[in-house]
């Protein structure tokens, strides 16, 4: 069992310091890294007050919205310093491993 830490970036060089997660697996699919993050986030806004019970997202709705901005391109998702290209791909989670969004961003006037 170790820490994972996601972050999010955007083209522009903007960095986010996201959240550390601990994951029981050795080895996950990039589909389930990816729901495991959006479920955390909804639970997260819901505990600290910022969803309104009666707007509360629903979390697997938000994950299935996440995995096709994924597969349309709206972002890339680096673990360490490699880019996983397809949601099936399973990659290796050691302790202390960086997941980053890199959140594509399309150029003004281009």
């Amino acid at each position: 069992m170790g820490m994972v830490a996601f972050v999010d970036e955007t083209t522009f060089g903007g960095r986010a310091g996201g959240c550390e997660v601990e994951v029981a697996e050795e080895r996950l699919a990039l589909g389930e890294l990816i729901r495991r993050r959006v479920v955390r986030e909804v639970a997260g806004r819901r505990a600290a007050g910022l969803v309104e019970p009666s707007g509360q997202p629903d979390a697997e709705q938000q994950a299935e919205l996440a995995l096709t901005a994924f597969r349309r391109g709206g972002f890339l998702v680096l673990v360490g310093d490699r880019q996983v290209t397809e949601l099936d791909e399973v990659v290796d989670l050691p302790p202390g491993t960086e997941v980053t969004f890199l959140r594509l961003v399309a150029l003004a006037g281009g």
